[in-house]
């Protein structure tokens, strides 16, 4: 494992993963319709064998088993210890444990015993320290003409979501330091053009990159207060926030109460979100 990645498993293990655990319901209603979208670029994995890439907490996971059936199987594998627990006691109560396994692992360098008919990620292929090197991996992981489809974030600039809540924070804090174009993180793979080359350069075939914007729901069933309380705590805006006093915290959350107000309908918070929906083919 690069000294990269041990920092990523040390991040999602000790500080992010525990978080996410905590905030699951919130980021899943978030994040669902983005996998499902990027799911359903699959196809039909009925019977199949599938890969999932960051599989999280593993809501992924199981719709993918859900999807596959008793006669497929579904690989999850991430960094994150506790994110797997989670994962691994959700499949247990949904009885999905027969067809459904998961993996403690780097997939940037780890050696499959399978080889999968398909491989999905939802937003988890974004923090490999060498991305081209990790998808040839998960390429050797497939079978010839396997289909790999993934969503991963489009530049912060896109995201509202991300940006109106740090732009509030950013009212009371100093500016971070900017991660180098294409860094790990959520946004390494902004850069459209960069992503096809990473997988051509790593031997997939028929790339295809699509623009998807949508709205998302930000903490549906919340009241504005919870919302502000959770969004505080995640992404880019809980980073800022990790060293901050109270005090500051407490202008902070005011700031964002004020900034998200002209987004909550009668259906909740919703602000807009722009990915990449990706598809390809092993070679």
């Amino acid at each position: 494992m690069t000294d990269q990645n041990s920092e990523q498993a040390l991040y999602w293990s000790e500080q992010a993963g525990p978080k996410w655990v905590e905030l699951q319901a919130f980021i899943d209603a978030q994040l669902e319709p983005l996998g499902l979208e990027a799911m359903s670029r699959l196809g039909a994995i009925e019977g199949s064998s599938v890969l999932d890439v960051g599989c999280g907490c593993g809501a992924t996971s199981l719709e993918l088993a859900r999807r596959v059936g008793a006669g497929g199987t579904v690989v999850g594998i991430d960094l994150s210890a506790p994110m797997l627990a989670r994962a691994r006691a959700s499949a247990a109560s949904a009885e999905l444990a027969a067809g459904l396994t998961f993996l403690e692992a780097d997939a940037q360098s780890r050696a499959f015993e399978t080889a999968f008919d398909a491989i999905f990620s939802r937003f988890g292929v974004m923090f490999f320290s060498d991305p081209k090197a990790a998808f040839a991996n998960l390429g050797r992981a497939a079978r010839s003409g396997a289909r790999l489809s993934f969503a991963c974030w489009r530049g912060v600039e896109d995201n509202e979501w991300m940006t109106v809540p740090v732009a509030a924070a950013l009212q009371h804090l100093p500016p971070p330091e900017i991660p180098a174009p294409g860094a790990p993180g959520p946004f390494a793979f902004a850069d459209g053009d960069r992503l096809r080359r990473i997988l051509e350069e790593a031997d997939f075939g028929a790339v295809a990159i699509d623009r998807f914007d949508t709205k998302v729901a930000i903490g549906a069933g919340r009241s504005l207060e919870e919302t502000v309380r959770v969004v505080m705590q995640m992404g880019p805006t809980g980073r800022l926030l990790q060293e901050a006093s109270d005090d500051v915290k407490e202008r902070v959350a005011a700031s964002i109460a004020e900034a998200l107000q002209p987004f909550q309908g009668d259906n909740g918070l919703r602000m807009s979100a722009s990915t990449w929906m990706v598809t390809a083919e092993v070679a």
